[in-house]
């Protein structure tokens, strides 16, 4: 792995410009209303299928960080995340902005985004390469192992019932097995369909569970108004006393993000409560917080993008994603026929050279962008949606169309909207059925193999010490947030 290389690779022609374009179009996409980084990463797959799998990667790689750090713009303007890793940032941007300092609100969230984006790159360049190298010594026990506690880390972590999580992930293992058993040959769950030999597209489904769900719920608050504020760009440069009186803030916030990243499939939203809370909890004045003080946007934004340092950690060389978003990059990479884990260091190093060049090259170019042009932006988020809800679907239909050129992809992309959109009515997560439908081949390809190993026993994964960790890991994650929840029912009160 050459860092050199790849920032190299990056001031030339093609590879600049995708950058440029990548990190603009998270920006705006994650400054709208509704539309999310997830949604414009599942767009952007289609688009990548003729570049190299280094393009692609930068390509992706911008848009992920571009759209994590354009919530903050709707957030601190329009009291609306654009992103739902934005949400902290309403309870202290917002009233700042509307006390008249709009300016000074959106230039803490710029500044908070850049310097905790570069110190989870630093964390990204570290740690990786270790992790690689550890990784390497597993074996099909400890990789299943992994993947079971990587599913249950997801269910658990989520936002809302431990159950729905679990089931959400469940039900993406299941949408994974239609198609031909690698292992025996043998045709399963096609239902008669010659359509289902080769199984689901992962591209449709991914389409469906992001981008139309998303655009069916944004249908049905179409004509809802917000309460938004005029931009002003004063105040929104800081000085070095403003970065110095930030600095343990911002350096405890970002170790929050890097830690709660690398944590498979938990995204940056825990990231910024959980920082937002511990800023909060460890101020001399935590009354301020919620009334636009400074040091609640720090933390939120510091953590948002610290995260995503600390999600392609775990994504690269476990091949495990740390959010809903880096589950997306990584299918790309499988589409590319690049296969993350610890190998990829050895058999793509130019792969993993671009996209750690590019995650801290695009937040130094969103910090340029959002600086210059944030103005800009603000206006283009006040467009309507009923305006961008139908270009949305075309380029849907365009890219379930683009991988193999049959219309089952297209009904299989609209059939897995409906159930994203049902599956978010019932406050079912989605990240777990994402990153469930991706791991589950993983983990039957691996489990398979150490049972061809040990002549078809299971004792392994409690005989050998790292898979035993894992698995009494999975089973402490899973029971503790049952048993926090029937403490907490037992203690409360029944009504008279």
């Amino acid at each position: 792995m050459d860092l050199v290389q790849g920032f190299l690779h990056l001031v030339t022609g093609g590879p600049l410009l995708l950058l440029l374009v990548g990190t603009f179009l998270g920006i705006v996409v994650g400054a709208l209303p509704g539309l999310t980084g997830g949604a414009l990463l599942a767009l952007s797959l289609p688009f990548t299928y003729r570049m190299s799998s280094v393009d692609g990667v930068i390509l992706m790689t911008s848009m992920y960080v571009g759209g994590i750090s354009g919530g903050l713009i709707t957030a601190t303007l329009m009291r609306i995340p654009g992103e739902p890793s934005a949400v902290v940032t309403t309870l202290d941007g917002f009233p700042m902005a509307r006390g008249g300092r709009p300016g000074r609100a959106l230039g803490l969230g710029i500044s908070a985004s850049l310097i905790g984006g570069a110190l989870s790159w630093v964390a990204l360049v570290t740690l990786a390469p270790a992790m690689a190298r550890l990784a390497l010594v597993f074996g099909p026990f400890e990789n299943f192992a992994l993947v079971l506690m990587a599913l249950v880390l997801i269910a658990a972590l989520s936002q809302g019932s431990v159950v729905k999580g679990l089931l959400s992930g469940l039900f993406g293992m299941l949408v994974s097995y239609p198609g031909i058993d690698e292992t025996s040959g043998q045709m399963r769950l096609t239902f008669g369909f010659e359509e289902m030999v080769g199984g689901f597209s992962y591209l449709a489904v991914i389409l469906g569970a992001f981008a139309i769900s998303q655009v069916l719920a944004d249908a049905m608050h179409a004509r809802q108004k917000f309460e938004r504020l005029d931009p002003s760009v004063k105040g929104i440069f800081l000085s070095p006393k403003d970065y110095l009186g930030q600095a343990f803030n911002i350096v405890r916030s970002s170790v929050i993000g890097v830690w709660i990243g690398i944590l498979p499939g938990v995204g940056a939203s825990i990231s910024s409560i959980v920082a937002y809370s511990v800023a909060k909890n460890m101020s001399k004045t935590p009354e301020k917080f919620g009334t636009g003080f400074e040091d609640g946007i720090v933390a939120a934004e510091t953590a948002n993008n610290a995260n995503t340092g600390g999600a392609l950690i775990p994504m690269i060389t476990l091949g495990i994603p740390g959010s809903p978003a880096a589950s997306i990059l990584l299918a790309g990479l499988l589409m590319h026929n690049v296969q993350p884990g610890p190998t990829l260091f050895t058999n793509s190093p130019e792969v993993v050279s671009a996209l750690m060049a590019t995650h801290l090259a695009s937040h130094i170019v969103m910090f340029a962008m959002m600086v210059a042009g944030c103005m800009m932006i603000a206006r283009l988020m006040y467009v309507q949606r009923a305006y961008v809800l139908p270009i949305i679907i075309v380029l849907c239909v365009i890219g379930a169309l683009a991988e193999n050129g049959r219309m089952f992809d297209v009904w299989t992309m609209i059939g897995f909207g409906v159930v994203g959109f049902l599956l978010e009515l019932a406050a079912v997560p989605l990240g777990p059925f994402v990153i469930g439908l991706i791991l589950a081949p993983l983990a039957e390809t691996q489990l398979r193999a150490g049972l061809m190993g040990s002549n078809g026993s299971l004792m392994p994964l409690v005989e050998r010490p790292v898979a035993l960790l894992f698995l009494l890991v999975s089973v402490l994650m899973f029971v503790w947030p049952l048993w926090r929840d029937f403490l907490r029912r037992r203690q409360t009160p029944l009504p008279a």
